[in-house]
């Protein structure tokens, strides 16, 4: 879980660590007493969970930490047995693309940038990729994997269409199909 830690003084503003962008938060009070700080605090809704510790230092949770998997629109998401279906879920009615490829396969590493093209065209599309090794191999039986790469599309959480092999105009024909269904 990722925190990030704020250094506070009873008369200044509350300043970030250097792996966090500086944005200073104000704080509204003039003692240092023992009190819940987030009602004193102006905290952006990404940052709950304001806990006081030692010697002034803070704790700031933002809620992603608790906000689940997502993926981005334009790029290929990681994903992994855990956050797959997550990602599946979240997605709706959008049309999911997963490619199941391993770091030791030639035709993976030579469509992947092509893949990676498509999800740059297809904004309407969610893709993910799984990298089908021994972590993730309960989740690569579970969608029946047999070869490298293996390209899943799904809707609405069921597979409806499959390619096997590096077969970048079947995948294109397989989710234009599917986008279009």
């Amino acid at each position: 879980m990722a925190s990030i830690q704020f250094t506070l003084s009873p008369t200044s503003s509350i300043r970030s660590s250097p792996s966090f962008p500086a944005n200073p938060i104000t704080p509204q009070y003039s003692s240092t007493t023992t009190k819940d700080l987030s009602s004193y605090c102006k905290l952006s809704s990404r940052q709950k969970n304001v806990t006081k510790s030692r010697n002034l230092v803070f704790s700031v949770r933002s809620s992603l930490d608790t906000a689940g998997p997502t993926s981005f629109v334009g790029q290929v998401t990681e994903v992994t047995k855990d956050t797959f279906w997550g990602i599946v879920n979240s997605a709706g009615d959008k049309t999911v693309v997963l490619d199941m490829y391993t770091q030791w396969c030639g035709p993976c590493k030579l469509i992947a940038p092509k893949y990676k093209e498509l999800s740059q065209k297809y904004d309407d599309v969610v893709f993910l990729k799984l990298d089908c090794n021994q972590e993730n191999k309960p989740l690569a039986k579970e969608l029946g994997i047999k070869v490298v790469p293996t390209f899943k599309i799904l809707k609405q959480g069921k597979i409806v269409k499959e390619v096997t092999g590096a077969k970048f105009d079947n995948l294109v024909v397989a989710i234009e199909n599917v986008r279009s269904s």
